[in-house]
């Protein structure tokens, strides 16, 4: 959170005509490739406040380059994570990049990605990047299956694109509601956290009310 609240208290305080410039598409790049590796950083919310600035500089060009970098970022972050826990699976010295993978899907969402990918194939690869915390059991589930890298990239890729556009379309919306960036970057921040909490919290209620329906 402390992340957030510094995006947004960035757009709050600087002068609009520098806050491009401060926020930087390099550290943009850099966020997103590092949440992509290290699934920490609020990449969503990052990707909507970056769209939130770019639409009220009205610059088509900067919304075009917060996609870009986004996606680009994305994919890149992704394909890292994949190359590194491919080679956790053929070696014991990459085995622990591996073993982080696996600590971070829970076992009932990993066997429903396996099925899912055994369904569909890699077109789940899509939905994994749009559902939250679906990235990495999709991934791990490839791992296990011994995806080959380059029909990991074929999936993948098309992912990162709709990742990047929904998120952006967050900013957009959340920028259109408000006169001042920093009030577009706090609500992008909100609706981006909403949804990133919605499904566990969802799945906590779920049998407390089917244990009351019993």
């Amino acid at each position: 959170m402390t992340l957030l609240g510094d995006l947004a208290e960035l757009a709050r305080t600087v002068p609009p005509e520098s806050t491009q410039q401060a926020v930087g598409y390099p550290s943009l790049f850099l966020l997103v490739v590092l949440g992509s590796l290290v699934p920490v950083v609020p990449t969503g919310a990052l990707v909507s406040s970056a769209a939130v600035v770019a639409f009220h500089h009205a610059s088509p060009f900067g919304l075009l380059m917060v996609f870009a970098v986004a996606s680009s970022a994305a994919f890149l972050g992704d394909v890292g994570l994949y190359a590194l826990g491919r080679r956790g699976s053929h070696s014991p010295q990459g085995s622990r990049w591996l073993a982080r993978l696996r600590a971070r899907a829970a076992p009932e969402r990993l066997a429903r990605a396996r099925l899912r990918l055994r369904q569909h194939g890699v077109l789940v690869l899509v939905l994994s990047r749009l559902v939250p915390a679906g990235r990495i059991p999709v991934m791990l589930a490839c791992l296990l299956a011994a995806m080959p890298l380059r029909r990991f990239v074929r999936g993948d890729a098309p992912a990162c694109l709709a990742w990047a556009a929904t998120y952006q379309l967050i900013g957009l919306l959340s920028g259109s509601l408000f006169r001042s960036a920093w009030q577009g970057v706090v609500a992008a921040i909100v609706v981006t956290m909403v949804i990133a909490v919605a499904p566990a919290a969802w799945r906590r209620v779920g049998p407390t009310r089917d244990g009351h329906g019993t």
